[in-house]
């Protein structure tokens, strides 16, 4: 009982095919554990190897309230809770995960090569603010030609406002979202659409309301310190019940709700010096999974180190990662749209980093880096579908003192020419949430804490994040309810001009992307690129075969005259975001040779094809 099962799911309360229940709670230095059950009737474990406590049950049933008790003094929720139904102090509710009757039987993952992934937060995408929300808008998605939904974290967290990283319970679905059932649903609703899902999750750091993992057992160390406090103990004394309570999560996703992928939160603070780093052994124990079940499934991780290691092969001796989000192609092509070049932006120049973003996907492969004071990075070798790239996310987006989305940055003509530099990239592409049809409201930080002091240290803490930027004036406050409102979708800016032509264009775009050999084929060799650095011109070249596509893109504000270059072809338009249809100025040339001279409207974007 106490040994990882890749079939099914060990630790917390499970049930049984005989309906009772499995107890199992890692509390390693306890003397006493019991299960209380709605507050009345007491369930005493057994204490077994490595510090786990046990019972099989009749005496809890599904939906039942429990909390477990400590060494016969304190109450606290489970840390392996499926659900929290009143909040993340109270009573932990047992759940049956196989009482979902799944239609997804005939679903098969689309491959990671064809990933068009629409990332979105489950409370501001819909009016609902639940995932039978997300699950009502699903059709606006293929409509979009969207293969793949990422969905922000949905661990239990306090309160019903949070972007999802403050959550407390890793394998509880967040109760006013819909819960256990809900995810389930709109997994399965996703699968007989056809569209693949993301689910966002945090291994390292927990949130600091309801955080009571340290009465249990060792599941923090002192030995580094994160941005969050205190790491997480994946490699101190009584590290394995941490690195199993992690794994047992991962695999949970995958096997009992059908997660297509994991997007891993900032894989950088997790401090592992073990000789099998955590992401190693989930990359090996999902691989067993996924020889068990027949489905495929994906590790995806954020990281901002540079270092191909993460995204290398097992038998590279890498971590196994399928992909990773590249942060530095956002801002690359930020500072080149006209970005200030403070904080973060300060390492990048424009033009000559995105060019180098295009074709090295890391721009730092080993130079100096004025921002973080030392030579950063190496030479990344890997396959295009490797990397995510985007324009936008929650993090750049929210992370700006007022939420301000690219709308509310750039015109609308630098808004379609962002989104076709994304699309032509030889990596995987990612929507943020409204940017398909140019959504005006921001996207801000909030919160729904319930202890003032914490609330009182998020204001204080928001405010000092920043001074980098040096922004004026006051951040919005991220406990205020209106905050949040602030920060929900308009679905009724799709009836209305000039968005329902960014959307028709996205649409264009990505069909072009998906039935285009060059675009669909993620080749990074194929590919050449070069700058007009005074003029604020990027010309992009890639082929696959026969097929041979030029991507032309004028960042000024000004028209500007280029040559184009000689590369034995006659180039035909194949798209054009100056079109009239757009709300462009003016069509481009319909057709151009080599040596020949084109005119570029001030902020376009063009695609001619040599077929």
């Amino acid at each position: 009982m106490n040994e990882l099962n890749i079939t099914q799911r060990t630790i917390g309360i499970n049930f049984n095919t005989e309906a009772l229940a499995e107890i199992c709670v890692w509390a390693p230095l306890k003397n006493k554990v019991e299960v209380v059950v709605n507050d009345k009737e007491s369930i005493p474990l057994t204490k077994s190897e490595y510090g786990y406590w046990n019972a099989t049950t009749d005496l809890i049933k599904p939906n039942d309230n429990y909390k477990i008790k400590l060494d016969e003094e304190k109450t606290f929720p489970d840390p392996a809770s499926l659900a929290q139904p009143d909040s993340v102090h109270e009573n932990s509710q047992a759940i049956d995960l196989k009482n979902f009757n799944w239609t997804d039987d005939s679903w098969s993952n689309v491959p990671l090569k064809d990933y068009i992934i629409y990332e979105l937060h489950t409370g501001t995408f819909s009016p609902e603010e639940t995932f039978e929300g997300i699950e009502k808008k699903l059709d606006h998605l293929l409509s979009l030609g969207i293969t793949a939904i990422e969905i922000m974290p949905v661990a239990q967290f306090p309160g019903s406002r949070n972007w999802g990283y403050d959550g407390v319970y890793p394998f509880a679905v967040q109760n006013s979202y819909g819960g256990v059932e809900g995810l389930q649903k709109l997994v399965n609703a996703c699968h007989q659409k056809g569209l693949a899902v993301i689910l966002d999750v945090v291994y390292n750091h927990v949130g600091p309301e309801g955080n009571y993992l340290n009465e249990f057992a060792p599941y923090f160390t002192d030995k580094y310190g994160t941005p969050w406090g205190r790491a997480i103990n994946f490699d101190d004394a009584h590290c394995d019940g941490v690195r199993r309570f992690v794994i047992e999560n991962v695999l949970m996703w995958f096997r009992d709700f059908h997660i297509d992928a994991l997007r891993m939160d900032a894989v950088h603070a997790i401090k592992d010096f073990s000789p099998k780093h955590i992401l190693q052994e989930i990359k090996e124990c999902v691989n067993e999974l996924m020889e068990a079940t027949g489905r495929m499934h994906y590790l995806i991780v954020e990281c901002d180190l540079n270092d191909s290691k993460y995204i290398d092969s097992l038998e590279e001796h890498g971590f196994g990662m399928d992909g990773q989000w590249i942060d530095e192609f956002h801002h690359s092509l930020r500072v080149t749209a006209g970005e200030e070049r403070s904080g973060y932006y300060s390492d990048f120049n424009g033009l000559q980093h995105l060019a180098k973003a295009y074709k090295d996907a890391y721009v730092y492969d080993g130079q100096y880096s004025p921002h973080r004071q030392k030579k950063f990075g190496v030479r990344a070798n890997n396959a295009g579908q490797q990397f995510i790239i985007f324009s936008q996310n929650h993090d750049q987006v929210g992370n700006r003192m007022l939420g301000e989305r690219t709308s509310q940055l750039v015109s609308f003509e630098m808004q379609k020419l962002m989104a076709g530099a994304v699309m032509v990239a030889p990596y995987l592409p990612m929507l943020f949430m409204g940017e398909e049809y140019s959504e005006q409201n921001p996207f801000l930080y909030f919160v729904s804490h319930s202890d003032p002091e914490l609330v009182a240290a998020v204001r204080k803490g928001r405010k000092a994040e920043f001074e980098a930027f040096h922004a004026k004036g006051e951040a919005p406050d991220p406990q205020a309810k209106e905050t949040f409102i602030q920060s929900k979708l308009q679905w009724n800016l799709l009836e209305k001009e000039p968005h329902q032509t960014m959307l028709n264009y996205y649409k264009a775009l990505i069909a072009l992307r998906k039935s285009n050999p060059v675009l669909s084929n993620l080749n990074r060799k194929n590919l050449d690129v070069r700058t007009e650095e005074q003029l604020q011109v990027l010309m992009l070249h890639r082929w696959h075969e026969e097929h041979h596509l030029l991507c032309l893109m004028n960042f000024s504000k000004q028209p500007q005259t280029i040559l184009i270059p000689p590369m034995q072809q006659n180039w035909n338009l194949l798209f054009d975001s100056g079109d009239p249809k757009w709300k462009g100025m003016q069509a481009a040339t319909s057709s151009i040779k080599d040596n020949e001279n084109i005119s570029l409207q001030p902020e376009t974007f063009l695609i001619y094809s040599n077929l």
